[in-house]
């Protein structure tokens, strides 16, 4: 429930200067004003000179770091933060997390949580944290989701997160697409939004029952400001303005495609896409004879599927880099949590392909006389409209 901003930027101030404070961040903009500097990460450190309390503000362009004594340089210091209309709050300390949103009506939605400790092995020793989101987390109680099913999750978020440059601030438009339940969506914002980014988010599945769905949850987690939700196809739902980030877990076959075709089309900073199934490739090699001396590939049905598998993947890793992409394809997950578990990560660069990586491309698609989905799709976005 909303809840009287003065009152909880007291929290706030109480929490930034508790001893046991061990990071916060400041971040985006209330409604129709601007703070002086786009984020402020605040952190305890220890000088030669004694415990200081590390500023680090951004403009946006360039990073301004200063180290206050504890008192009233550092109370002085808070307050100034404080009084600027920043849009969000994040404080840890050992002991809690507070999360804090202003919303359009200039109230405070704040959530508040026990910061997690290290699980103990029977040898007493300390495991490190498994999860980049907290299991405890009350989001988790309105989401759902299996054990499995949070692991992958959170993969996929380790994988964003090493994707997303540790120096980005301010506002950042990210679309789901084939969101399903809107697992990975509300997981995606909770993590972006803790890192003090200004996130506008939005879902897309087929479904009209999933968009209802979905859009009651948001409200009822109070990010119906932030986190909205479209039905229809991938390829056609009215997304608006384009995304930053474009995520795709697990989208169907061809449905991948869909959303790389879209990413591209977007010219999105960030794709990160999890496919599925592969069996437009995999009917298209056995509809052609294999090509020598490749036929032990293909003679096992098993084999041919698995072949299959990597053939799309390596050609659709290839066709984003002949659009401007750097592109790689890695494994997020352990198998033994789901045997879909490769990650196409892409960041746009806008370099124009070198006649390498176009001769590369060609030359795999005319030996096995296959045409991949991808390349239909991004070829039918490029020709002219008559």
């Amino acid at each position: 429930m909303p809840e009287p901003l003065d009152v909880a930027l007291t929290e706030v101030r109480a929490l930034l200067l508790d001893p046991a404070l061990t990071r916060a961040v400041a971040a985006g903009r209330r409604r129709g004003r601007h703070p002086v500097v786009a984020r402020a990460e605040l952190r305890p450190v220890r000088l030669k000179a004694g415990p200081r309390l590390q500023i680090a503000t951004s403009d946006g362009t360039r990073p301004y770091t200063r180290n206050v004594a504890p008192g009233p340089e550092a109370i002085q210091a808070i307050d100034e933060l404080l009084a600027e209309p920043f849009g969000n709050w994040h404080v840890e300390t050992a002991d809690a997390t507070l999360q804090l949103r202003v919303t359009k009506s200039g109230e405070a939605q704040v959530h508040r949580a026990a910061t997690s400790r290290p699980a103990v092995t029977p040898s007493g020793n300390d495991r490190t944290k498994e999860y980049l989101l907290d299991p405890g987390d009350p989001i988790f109680a309105e989401i759902g989701g299996s054990a499995a099913k949070r692991r992958q999750v959170d993969a996929f978020l380790r994988a964003l997160a090493a994707t997303l440059p540790d120096e980005l601030t301010g506002s950042l438009r990210v679309v789901d697409l084939g969101c399903g339940n809107a697992y990975l969506t509300f997981a995606a914002y909770r993590y972006l939004a803790s890192r003090g980014l200004d996130v506008q988010l939005i879902g897309v599945d087929v479904r009209e029952d999933q968009r209802r769905r979905n859009t009651e949850l948001a409200q009822r987690l109070g990010w119906a400001d932030q986190i909205s939700f479209v039905a229809g196809t991938i390829a056609d739902a009215v997304v608006d303005p384009a995304p930053d980030l474009v995520l795709a877990l697990h989208a169907c076959d061809t449905a991948t495609d869909e959303a790389l075709a879209r990413a591209v089309r977007w010219e999105a900073r960030w794709v990160l896409a999890a496919p599925c199934c592969h069996h437009d490739l995999a009917k298209q090699l056995r509809a052609h004879p294999t090509p020598a001396p490749y036929e032990l590939l293909t003679r096992q049905g098993i084999l041919r599927e698995r072949f299959a598998d990597v053939l799309t993947d390596a050609l659709r890793a290839g066709l984003l880099r002949v659009h401007g992409y750097r592109a790689e394809v890695v494994e997020f997950v352990d198998s033994q949590h789901t045997p879909r578990n490769l990650l196409i990560r892409a960041r746009r660069t806008g370099s124009e392909p070198s006649e390498q990586q176009n001769a590369e491309y060609r030359e795999l698609v005319d030996q096995w006389q296959v045409t991949p989905r991808l390349e239909t799709l991004l070829s039918a976005a490029e020709e002219p409209v008559a």
